[in-house]
Parts: C-alpha cells; structure tokens; sequence
C-alpha cells in the first residue's frame, strides 16, 4: 500500500472513532442494524452461542489466518505452554507474516502461540502444527476432526496457516463459534488481548505487536484474530466486553482494513447494545415481613442482604421467589439470615440473595410466654381484670351473707 492510500485509510478509522469510541447506552427498543459493507458477517453472544445480527453467515468463504484460531486450539489441546518445539523447515514467502525463525531455533508453546495469533507467523504455525503432530498433514486431520466435533458444518481446513486453498474455507458463523471456543481458554483470551508482547524464547527475544488494531485502540475491544489473502479479502474476528457481557464479530470479503476495522466497531457496538444492566435485588428494601412469637404488636421488615445486578437482553425480563417465614422467634439480631430471594433468568437460576431481618427480633420473657396462650399481655391483663371483679363479687356476696347471718342471729338472742 502506498503512503497515499495509508493516510486514507488513516482518516477513515479515526472519523470512525470519533463515532463509535465506545458502546453508547441504546434506546428502550434497541440501536439500529448496522449498515456495513461486509460480504458476510454476525455477532453473537459468546456466552450462549445467540446470533444477534446475521449477514449471509452461513455462506463459506476463504478466511485467511483466521484459520490460526483453530491452530491455537488444537495446539491447547494436544500440548502444553511450557512445551519447546523447534522451528519448523518450512520457509515462508518475503510477503507471508513471519517472526524470522531460524534453523535450531526452539520456542516455547506460549511464545510460539503469541506469534501466532498476535503477528500472525506462518512460520510460528508450522512449529506448533509440526512439534504437536510431528507434520503439517496430520496436524490438518487434527483441525478438521475438531470442526467436525464442534458441528462445524461449513468449514475445512487444508493448512495451519490459513493460505488460500480451494479446501481452506469456514463462515462467519463457524469462525464466530470457533472464536467461543478459543475464548473459554484463559491463556488464549489473554493472548488475543495484548496489544503486544515480548518473547524471550528462541535465538534471541523479539517484541510482537497485535495486528488487530482495534485491541490496540480500544479497551472495551479484546480480540481476535486478523486475517487477509487475495481470495479471502480483508478479514476480522473481534471480541468486546461491557457490562459483564462479551460479544464476538465476525466481518469477511472486506475491501481494506479501514472498512473491516469500521464494520467491526459497528457490530461489537450493536451486540453489546442489545443488553442492558438491571439492579434485581435492591439492599436494605422491605421485601417481605414477618411477626413476632409470642409479640403478636411486633412486625419485622426482612430486607436483602446485599444489591443484586444482571445483564440481560433488552425487552427480556427476570423473575424472583421469595423465601420467608411469616413468624420470628427471638432473639434474632438485626441482619440475621432468616430466608433467600432467588433471581430466574430464562429459566434458569442466577441469583441467590439472602433475605435478613431489618432490625432485632426480641426475646419473649417468661410472662409473655404464659400470657400467650389466653392472647397475649393485654388479654391477660383483661382475663386477670375480670377475675378480680369476680372474687371483689364473691367477696361482697359473702360479706353480705355473713352480716345476714350475725344480723339473725341477733334477733334469736333477743327472742
């Protein structure tokens, strides 16, 4: 590319930025499709495998060195990072992405692997295919047994490399789901994320930088692998997290990086905007309220221990159940555990809050325990009212029974 055309592109990415610096809070019904110029592409939510947008996506393309997405996974599941691995013999073109390697040289997995996937080295992916698989042909049976496993129905690999070949192909959506599978790796996800790196394995240390510009840009961006042949075009899978929510894009048949860098902004943008984040459980908020035994006066608000908050697609809401006695016994300290909310999002549970009491739950004394059973203290108050009026009564039918019968016998000693 010459100057020229690199200032272009240059102008286009920072107008760009200047439009979609970060993912912006999205109206009650949603943002807008995006409008790129992508020959296919998708976003989906990396944590359940959903399609948000969808562009021809299931349509096969060549893919470039996306393809070194599932050489990273092969290589995670055949070896470990610490392995050493020699170069490779193969030599790549002056014009193929390489780290330089050198007969003799030997690397360790984990530099090798952030060669890979952050310079993108063809020479660094016949090392891993060769020291994992002892060649390249076999290596490539590994590739495609895993595509197979994964239901990658519109995907076949010919090379760990990505070079254009009639039987090198995948879709937006295979490679979309191929990045889910890289990204559950931590080490991986880690890789993919750094805008650059220093390997200290080999004949001498080298300083890599991630050619995904938009790692490098963006900080809510973190990942994943760029691509580009003459067949294949321009090709980017990204990676964006807000919100405790992480989308993955895929954009192929992209005419520059300029555009492919746009197209990717604008899909990350749209998936994270189709959530939002909703406090579910609110802190010290009656929720729910229970009596005292043996105080039938006493009332209790039972409150959450703690706030509570969820991601969730906009339009989508969550349910809760409420767990709690209707009846306290003390003593009961303020902030005693006494029941649970439990937050349900599509059917499932994610939450679990406990429900305390809001204040001390006091202890009944030997007479609110006795005086319980005829209703409590003024029940008993009453009761014991009416017992006195009752023996004041007998005492005074008795006192008078007893002049009555002085009285009589009075007469009889005068008689």
């Amino acid at each position: 590319m010459t100057s020229r055309p690199r200032r272009i592109a240059a102008v286009l990415l920072a107008l760009a930025a200047l439009l979609i610096a970060a993912p912006a809070s999205a109206p009650a019904q949603g943002p807008p499709k995006p409008s790129i110029t992508a020959d296919t592409a998708v976003v989906i939510d990396a944590r359940t495998g959903e399609t948000l947008y969808a562009r021809a996506a299931n349509r096969r393309r060549a893919i470039a060195s996306t393809t070194k997405i599932m050489t990273a996974i092969v290589a995670r599941e055949e070896a470990e990072l610490s392995d050493i691995f020699p170069a490779s013999s193969y030599r790549p073109a002056p014009v193929e992405s390489q780290i330089n390697l050198r007969r003799g040289e030997r690397l360790s997995l984990r530099d090798l692997l952030e060669a890979l996937m952050l310079a993108s080295a063809n020479d660094a992916a016949m090392a891993i295919a060769e020291g994992v698989s002892g060649s390249s042909d076999a290596f490539v049976d590994e590739m495609n047994a895993t595509a197979d496993d994964l239901g990658l129905k519109n995907t076949s690999f010919a090379n760990p490399i990505g070079l254009d070949d009639p039987d090198n192909y995948s879709s937006a959506r295979d490679l979309a789901q191929m990045a889910r599978v890289l990204l559950r790796d931590r080490a991986l996800a880690r890789i993919v994320d750094m805008p650059s790196a220093r390997i200290t394995t080999g004949a001498r240390p080298r300083t890599l930088e991630n050619r995904n510009r938009l790692v490098r840009s963006y900080p809510w961006v973190n990942g994943v692998k760029t691509g580009r042949t003459q067949q294949a075009g321009y090709v980017l899978v990204g990676s964006a997290t807000q919100r405790g929510v992480r989308v993955i894009s895929v954009v192929t048949g992209e005419p520059g990086e300029a555009s492919r860098d746009i197209d990717s902004l604008a899909l990350l943008r749209y998936g994270l905007d189709q959530f939002r984040r909703a406090r579910v459980v609110t802190k010290d908020r009656r929720t729910a309220t229970a009596t005292v035994k043996y105080f039938d006066e006493d009332e209790i608000d039972l409150v959450p221990a703690r706030d509570a908050a969820l991601t969730i697609r906009r339009g989508e809401k969550v349910s809760r159940r409420v767990d709690a006695p209707d009846e306290l016994k003390g003593p009961l300290p303020r902030g005693e555990r006494v029941g649970t909310i439990t937050v349900s999002y599509r059917d499932k549970v994610v939450r679990r809050v406990p429900l305390v009491t809001a204040e001390p739950v006091r202890e009944a004394s030997t007479w609110h325990k006795a005086t319980a059973a005829v209703g409590g203290g003024t029940a008993a108050i009453a009761f014991l009212g009416l017992v006195g009026l009752g023996a004041l009564a007998l005492l005074r039918v008795q006192s008078t029974r007893r002049r009555g019968s002085r009285a009589a016998a009075r007469g009889s000693r005068r008689q």
